[in-house]
This record gives C-alpha cells, sequence and structure tokens, in this order.
C-alpha cells in the first residue's frame, strides 16, 4: 500500500562512506610501504624506491586531508567516489609501472577499485573505471621498467605471457563486477522491501491506533451531540414565537448536530463489514452519488462526469470505500475556487475515478509526502479548516488508507499549467472490485481503457449550488 516508486529506499545506503574508503586506502598504503621495504632492503632488488614511495607518500597525504576535511558518517556522492576511485587506480599503474608491469604479481590489486565501484556506484560509473582500468593494464603491458630481481640477472617475459596477464585482468574485472553488481542490488532490493514494509507496518499502526479513538470518540461524543440537538429544539420552539430572525441559525445548528452524528456512526460502521446481500449492492453511479451529496451545499459546483462500455460497475457497499472518497471530495470542495470535477472511469479490466478542483494545489515541499500521518498542506477559507490546531493532517492518510485496503492505487498530483488545482487519482482492478471489495481483497496494475462507441459514456451530473 506503499508507493515505493516516489522515494529510492536505497540510494543513501549505496553511497560510499569516506570513512570505509579511507580505512581500505590505509590498508593498501600499508601493504605497499610493507611490500616496498622488504623488496628494496631485505630483498636486496633495486628499482626506483624514491618515486615508489611518492606515489605513496601522495596517497597518504590525500587519505589524511579526507580524514581531516570530512566526518566519519560523511558520504560521498557518486561522482566525487568515483574520482578517488580512479586516483586509486592511477596510483597503482603509478607502481606497477615503476616495478614489472603488468608481469608485476600485484596487477591483480587492479581489481580492489573495480569491485568497490560495482557494489556502491552506479553501472556507468563502474564501466567507465573499468575502461580506465583497461587503459592502464594496456599501457603496462608495453610499456614498464623491469620487474626488480636479483642483481645481473634479467627476467624478460614475452609479449604473448604479457598479453595473456592482460587477458585475466579484463576477464576477472569483467566477472567480479558483474558478480558484486548483481549480489548488491539483490542485497539493495531485499533492503528497499524491508524499509517499504516497515513503512506499510507504521501505517497500519497508525491507522489501528485512530480506530480505536474513533470509536472512544463515537462513544464519548454520542451523549453531549444529542444533548445539543434537545437544547436547540427547545430554542428552535422559544426563538420562533419570540425572535423568528434567529429560527434560520438554530435550524443550521440542529443540522450540523445531525451531520456529526451521522459521522460518528460511519467511524464506527468503518471496521464492521458488510454481508455482501442483494440489497448491500451499488453502481458506480449510486456510491457517487451517496459520497458528492453531503457536499453540494458549500457554494462550490460539482460537476460529475461518467464514462465507460454500457454495463456500469456493481459491487457490495463498503464503508470504507465511501468514506475514504467523501474525504478526498470534501478536500476537494475545501479548497475549490468555484468548481469540482468528479470523473468515473471503467474498462473491462480497470475501475478510475479522477477528483479534481481549481484551487491552488499542492504544495511541492509536502506533494511527495502526501498520505503520510500528520502532513497537511494547503491553505482553505472555507469551513472551519483554517482555525488554529483544527486540522491534524490525518484526513488524507484515513482516505488513502482505506481505499488502498480495498486494492485500491491512489497518487495525488496538481493539474497541468496553465490551470491550477490539485488532482487525485484512485483505481482498482475491476475484477476484484467487483467480486470482493467488500472484504479489501484486490490489487493490480492499470490497463488501458476501451476505445470503442461510448454508449454508456458522458453522462454529466452538473450542480451548481448556492451557498
Amino acid at each position: 500500500m506503499t508507493n515505493t516508486a516516489d522515494a529510492d529506499f536505497g540510494h543513501q545506503a549505496r553511497q560510499l562512506r569516506v570513512d570505509t574508503l579511507i580505512i581500505l586506502r590505509w590498508l593498501a598504503i600499508a601493504g605497499q610501504t610493507f611490500a616496498t621495504l622488504v623488496t628494496f632492503f631485505y630483498f636486496q632488488f633495486d628499482f626506483p624506491i624514491g618515486l615508489s614511495f611518492i606515489a605513496i607518500a601522495t596517497s597518504a597525504c590525500l587519505n589524511a586531508a579526507l580524514r581531516l576535511a570530512t566526518t566519519r558518517t560523511f558520504r560521498l556522492d557518486d561522482g566525487e567516489a568515483a574520482l578517488l576511485l580512479s586516483y586509486d587506480i592511477l596510483q597503482l599503474s603509478a607502481l606497477l609501472y615503476l616495478t614489472g608491469g603488468v608481469a608485476n604479481p600485484f596487477a591483480m590489486l587492479f581489481l580492489a577499485p573495480v569491485m568497490i565501484s560495482a557494489v556502491s556506484l552506479p553501472r556507468k560509473l563502474t564501466i567507465l573505471l573499468g575502461v580506465l582500468m583497461i587503459a592502464a593494464a594496456t599501457i603496462l603491458t608495453v610499456e614498464f621498467q623491469p620487474l626488480p630481481w636479483y642483481e645481473g640477472v634479467e627476467l624478460h617475459f614475452p609479449l604473448l605471457y604479457r598479453t595473456g596477464v592482460w587477458t585475466a585482468l579484463v576477464l576477472s574485472a569483467a566477472f567480479v563486477g558483474l558478480y558484486a553488481a548483481r549480489v548488491s542490488d539483490e542485497a539493495r532490493q531485499l533492503s528497499t522491501a524491508l524499509a517499504a514494509t516497515e513503512l506499510v507496518l507504521e501505517r497500519e499502526q497508525h491507522l489501528s491506533q485512530l480506530d480505536g479513538l474513533a470509536a472512544a470518540a463515537a462513544h464519548e461524543l454520542g451523549t453531549p451531540l444529542a444533548t445539543i440537538a434537545v437544547v436547540t429544539k427547545e430554542l428552535q420552539n422559544s426563538a420562533l414565537a419570540s425572535a423568528p430572525a434567529l429560527a434560520d441559525d438554530l435550524a443550521l445548528l440542529a443540522q450540523e448536530a445531525r451531520r456529526c452524528r451521522d459521522i460518528l456512526r460511519k467511524l464506527v460502521s468503518l471496521g464492521q463489514a458488510d454481508t455482501g446481500g442483494l440489497l448491500d449492492m451499488q453502481t458506480l453511479e449510486t456510491m457517487l452519488e451517496e459520497v458528492v451529496e453531503p457536499h453540494r451545499a458549500f457554494g462550490v459546483d460539482i460537476e460529475l462526469t461518467r464514462r465507460g462500455p454500457p454495463q456500469e460497475p456493481s459491487f457490495s457497499r463498503n464503508p470504507g470505500i465511501v468514506y475514504g472518497l467523501g474525504n478526498l471530495v470534501e478536500n476537494a470542495v475545501d479548497f475549490a475556487r468555484s468548481r469540482v470535477r468528479i470523473e468515473a472511469l471503467w474498462s473491462k479490466e480497470l475501475v478510475v475515478i479522477v477528483i479534481e478542483d481549481d484551487g491552488p494545489g499542492f504544495s511541492q515541499a509536502i506533494l511527495n509526502r502526501l498520505g503520510d500521518p500528520y502532513v497537511s498542506g494547503r491553505p482553505t477559507d472555507r469551513r472551519t479548516k483554517n482555525e488554529p490546531g483544527s486540522g491534524l493532517g490525518l484526513g488524507l492518510f484515513i482516505a488513502k488508507t482505506l481505499l488502498e485496503r480495498s486494492g485500491a492505487t491512489v497518487t495525488t498530483a496538481n493539474v497541468q499549467a496553465p490551470q491550477t488545482g490539485a488532482k487525485v487519482t484512485i483505481s482498482w482492478p475491476r475484477a476484484a472490485l467487483e467480486r470482493s471489495i467488500a472484504n479489501g481483497e484486490g490489487g493490480g496494475h492499470e490497463r488501458g481503457f476501451d476505445q470503442g462507441p461510448d454508449r454508456g459514456g458522458d453522462q454529466q451530473t452538473p450542480s451548481s449550488d448556492a451557498a
């Protein structure tokens, strides 16, 4: 029920931590230093030890600078990590040039930067590093200083042997890179799936808590609302006799009190599954009229359009669906300037409801977070939602979760410029909606609509309501 496409859970984990690279480089520096000292002083092999230590000292200075300039938890972006790994390839190439080229047994260390890149960087950068390594190995196959050996004895490796080493390096780099990338991708996908599952469980926990709060609110608010209704009725009787000017206000108060009690009854019924009998069946048009009817008296034109093949979807009534759609329509009415457009589309495979308003639209800062609990976005001057503390940012979260429980996919966006407004799209697989919507089963992917004659389509139910 959580859309993971909008968030790359594994991107931050994929980025290479600078502390990891620093530790690996210190190990490489220690190994290079040890090998150089043992070769020159213990075996007494003659080679340019001064130039070799310049290359090693350069890496040590760069490592020290990285340690001073960054924290241990700092993560490199992809470009920075690729540059540092490229430097490691070039530094190793310089050492190998001074000590025998690809004939040096330590030429296998060329594989280390490529493997690190395959695990932590995108494939394009890994391919570029692989090309750099192959280019360096190619040069070292034909241009290099002699391999250090005993005095008076010169080792000569034929070109065919050096070409074989070059081939082994290239094939090893390709195999290790592909294998490491594949294993890393699988681990990253598992991590992403676990993160998405945690978000789903967190949302379900929030909704379960809200279910309990809704039941408690219905129980606690029932008595005071009944008292308000009784007092209002008594005031109506007295006001009609003594102050007729108050009659309209008292009638509105009584209407809103009844509406509050209806809302509480809906909240209590959300967790109760319908029996799915014949009397519980309703068409898509009937459901939409039930959703839209309470919102026709707020000074906003609500345009309802239906389009699809002749056979309209029919399914069992689900209080969660009605409440979720009603919440979305209420939000659209609250934020609309003058018009709300609701379009119902259906095909043999899919049922889609699109809700649009002509208001200011969603803020780009929170657009990707819509549907999370306690996220409140657009300001409104209609009804009382602009009062401080009146909105907890739970409306869209509850609506989205209830609709997704029924197998729907809910997406939020802004209408395309130059128009303004918000757009919410809810889609169900038609088979799941008609078969077991009352039990909250279903799920699937969107498929195309029929493009044939629209004998049941373009039916509009416009409403122009006075405030």
